[in-house]
């Protein structure tokens, strides 16, 4: 936003850079217009889960962060941009006089009037003011978190659709203006990226040369910890995946899918295992309405929380269902000899009623020489920075890798640095869909 802000400034000529009402309203009606056009295209390009741009963003997690702040600016900018049309309301408020927002005869530079697409431009404002009432709503369903998953899944996909509005409305108006400019150059990168991009979306072609399709081998379900272990038998090629990382999950195309972290290591043998945590309306679900050999869609793998691949002296600290991406490797760790072995310490915390995932976790710990640190809760301390401290009095020299709810992470993070730890040494996944 801030390099797109730079472009259209030097975009601008002199003259139009004064405060005089009518320069100010123009720059600011097409500022605000071009500003939420850039951010939802950058949040459509991002939206296309490519691997280059998981890995300069630093995993989807941020990701999919990024797309939900620049799907806000996007709402925000085209409300403004709507404002700024209707400038009449200061017109009647005393502030300007109607004649202060017409322009100069002779203006020439930025905002140049061409009027090779005249014909459609009242089409084209109509669509674009359509496209910000449904983009608004969207907006609030998408922050509401009451709003059920299997609806939000479908409305979100109607903002293909609104974004090719959007395009259609910014190609034809920015014919008023001038295209030859660092600005104009830039939107019409985007217009070339993003309309594609959108048409894939909406045909839902997204991610689909990463997609394998199989069907359910085998349902646990673990009554104490409310947790359902699912294994999936794979019927078509999956490229493999590092432990720590998760996949895009279908069991019900009505539902959509659902990001689980793969609990298995990778062998090779098309077999993948997730433990899901009856969180949700639909999570809770899942004991009731799966059952082996229906048939599954998986998507993936995606993620950048790969502590399997660093070396060195490490810290993983597990909350709850926040174990998942740790039983990966601890698996891999526990049967494969000839992986490489740097000290371990896990800091696990669980609830009393977890026995099953923490016996199964108390003996790969055993089998991998991972040193276990448990916390059950009632009846043991519970982690925190201090206890890490004590357990590893070298903490400073190890990498930290963190899977568990917000609040908990934040408060080991803060509890860390302030006893020296770098920040670059703390990793957490800040996974969420909405």
């Amino acid at each position: 936003m801030v390099l797109g802000t730079m472009l259209y400034w030097v975009s601008l000529t002199d003259i139009e850079r004064t405060l005089a009402p009518w320069a100010l309203r123009k720059s600011l009606l097409y500022y605000t217009g071009i500003m939420s056009f850039v951010a939802m295209s950058v949040g459509v390009i991002l939206a296309l889960r490519l691997r280059v741009v998981e890995r300069c963003v630093g995993g989807l997690d941020k990701h999919y962060r990024l797309h939900t702040w620049l799907g806000i600016a996007a709402a925000l900018f085209a409300l403004a941009h709507w404002l700024s049309k209707k400038y009449k309301w200061l017109i009647e408020l005393g502030l300007y006089e109607r004649t202060d927002f017409a322009t100069p005869n002779g203006t020439i530079g930025f905002f140049q009037h061409n009027n090779f697409f005249k014909p459609l431009e009242d089409l084209a404002e109509d669509m674009g003011e359509w496209a910000l009432y449904v983009l608004l709503v969207l907006a609030v369903l998408a922050l509401w978190k009451k709003f059920p998953y299997r609806y939000f899944f479908k409305t979100h996909r109607i903002l293909a659709v609104i974004y090719l509005m959007l395009a259609f409305h910014t190609l034809i108006l920015f014919g008023k203006i001038d295209w030859l400019t660092p600005i104009g150059i830039s939107v019409g990168v985007l217009l070339t990226i993003g309309i594609p991009a959108a048409s894939l979306s909406l045909f839902q072609r997204i991610g689909a040369s990463h997609r394998a399709s199989g069907q359910i081998s085998k349902i646990l379900l673990h009554e104490d910890g409310k947790v359902t272990e699912v294994e999936v038998h794979l019927s078509t090629p999956w490229e493999g995946h590092r432990e720590g990382q998760f996949a895009f999950v279908t069991f019900d195309t009505r539902e959509g899918h659902h990001p689980f972290t793969l609990s298995s290591s990778w062998k090779n043998d098309a077999t993948l295992t997730f433990h899901i945590k009856q969180l949700g309306d639909y999570t809770r679900t899942l004991n009731h309405t799966l059952h082996v050999g229906d048939p599954v869609t998986v998507e993936g793998p995606y993620g950048r929380f790969d502590f399997a691949s660093q070396a060195g002296p490490q810290i993983w600290i597990a909350g709850g269902i926040g174990i998942t991406p740790f039983l990966s490797r601890l698996e891999a760790l526990a049967h494969d000899p000839h992986l490489s072995r740097q000290p371990i310490s896990l800091f696990y915390s669980a609830r009393a009623s977890d026995h099953a995932l923490v016996e199964r976790v108390t003996s790969l710990t055993q089998q991998a020489g991972v040193a276990l640190h448990l916390s059950i809760s009632g009846k043991n301390p519970a982690v925190t920075a201090q206890s890490i401290f004590e357990n590893v009095p070298d903490f400073l020299k190890c990498t930290v890798w963190f899977c568990g709810s917000t609040g908990f992470g934040e408060a080991i993070k803060r509890g860390l640095l302030i006893k020296g730890l770098p920040n670059r040494r703390f990793h957490q996944e800040l996974f969420e869909m909405r």
